[in-house]
């Protein structure tokens, strides 16, 4: 009976210790976390708590040497307020403005004779000849036209129904047929003044300009659809614009 009574004291005694010693770990703990400190080491002496680290590292001042700054072209100016504009360097050509280009044609065939304007990027002005040409057609015309201008003369003065109408109709036709032509107004007024044909008929610049395109040979036939001159017209440097990234004949502005 004793020996029972022996181990219930000491059971007690045990619960008891063990109590306090959970207790003694509770107060430890919870001081722990009201003063900020932890232990280094169990019943050692306590550490202050690390402070979070931030979010982001500080700036450090770096100094860089004048002969970096130079190598790796560093520059500084003073600031101030001014619209940037950005240069572009690129290949190009520069090329004639196809808006602006004038063509010499004539509206027959025939022959040229004479060429004063032989050479490409020439300037010319208007009005300035650019050859001569023989055209069997044009001379039957002109033959035609004085032929009918003297039948009007002749039957000015008839009183036949019909005959001065005809032969007004005629010289009409004719002159008509001169204008469709292209023939100068100067080259009708030297014609009527004369009465002469002509077998050669000068050819003007419609246009001052820079030949750029120049098919007009000695004794070469020439027909309505040819193409003899090609050039801008009289405004020079406005007539001249660039085109990047193709490949044209590059034709520079006086």
């Amino acid at each position: 009976m004793r020996n029972y009574r022996t181990g219930f004291v000491l059971a007690v005694i045990g619960n008891l210790v063990l109590a306090a010693l959970l207790a003694g770990i509770w107060w430890h703990v919870t001081s722990t976390k009201t003063t900020g400190q932890v232990p280094l080491a169990p019943g050692g002496p306590t550490a202050p708590e690390a402070p979070p680290a931030p979010s982001q590292a500080p700036l450090v001042p770096v100094q860089i040497s004048p002969q970096r700054m130079q190598s790796i072209g560093v520059k500084t100016g003073a600031v101030e307020r001014k619209n940037v504009v950005d240069e572009i360097r690129a290949a190009g050509n520069v090329a004639v403005d196809e808006t602006r280009l004038a063509y010499v044609q004539t509206r027959f065939s025939g022959y040229i004779q004479k060429v004063f304007a032989d050479a490409t990027y020439q300037y010319v002005r208007k009005g300035q000849p650019l050859f001569t040409i023989y055209s069997p057609d044009l001379v039957t015309t002109e033959r035609e036209y004085l032929a009918a201008r003297q039948h009007q003369e002749q039957v000015a003065q008839s009183t036949v129904a019909g005959v001065r109408s005809g032969a007004a109709a005629l010289l009409t036709a004719a002159t008509e047929r001169l204008k469709q032509w292209g023939v100068p107004p100067q080259e009708l007024a030297r014609l009527e003044a004369s009465g002469q044909v002509q077998q050669e008929l000068e050819v003007d610049s419609p246009v001052s300009g820079y030949i750029t395109e120049r098919n007009a040979l000695p004794s070469v036939a020439v027909q309505p659809e040819m193409r003899l001159y090609s050039r801008p017209c009289g405004c020079r440097r406005r007539c001249f614009k660039t085109i990047w990234g193709e490949s044209t004949p590059a034709i520079a502005p006086r």
